[in-house]
C-alpha cells in the first residue's frame, strides 16, 4: 500500500506549519506557497490547504460550500509522557478543548492547531 495521508483546510498556513513542526515535531516536506504545505512525522503525511487557497484541496465545492477546519475528526499522536506533553504545550500557549481526561485504555486530551481542528495526544496505560 503507498503513503497515507491526512488532509486539514486551515485559516493560514503560515500560522499552522510553525504549530505542527515546532510544537509536536513536524518535518515540513513541501511549502510551495502560502496555501499548502505538506508535513510528515514518521509515516504520517499530513496536507494543510487554506480554503481558496488554490489547488483542488481548497477549491469551492460546485453547490458553493468551502472547505473549513474544524470537527471532531481527527488524528491520533501517541506521547510517552502526556501530563509533559500537556504541560510544555500549555506553557507554549497551545489551546485545549478539555484537561487531561482518564479512560478506558489511558488518558487524552485534544489539542487545537491554530484553525480548530483537533489532534488527540494520547498515552496508553501501559500494557
Amino acid at each position: 500500500m503507498s503513503k497515507v495521508s491526512v488532509r486539514y483546510i486551515v485559516d493560514d498556513v503560515e500560522k499552522a506549519v510553525p504549530f505542527y513542526r515546532d510544537m509536536l515535531g513536524f518535518k515540513v516536506d513541501m511549502q510551495p506557497g502560502p496555501g499548502f504545505a505538506m508535513l510528515s512525522f514518521g509515516d504520517l503525511g499530513l496536507l494543510l490547504n487554506k480554503p481558496g487557497g488554490g489547488g483542488g484541496a481548497g477549491q469551492s465545492m460546485p453547490d458553493g460550500s468551502v472547505p473549513e477546519p474544524g470537527g471532531w475528526n481527527r488524528f491520533q499522536f501517541e506521547v510517552s509522557d502526556l501530563d509533559a506533553t500537556y504541560a510544555q504545550l500549555k506553557a507554549a500557549g497551545a489551546n485545549f478543548r478539555s484537561e487531561v481526561i482518564t479512560g478506558n485504555g489511558g488518558k487524552q486530551v485534544i489539542v487545537n492547531d491554530p484553525s480548530g481542528n483537533p489532534i488527540e495526544l494520547f498515552q496508553p496505560f501501559q500494557r
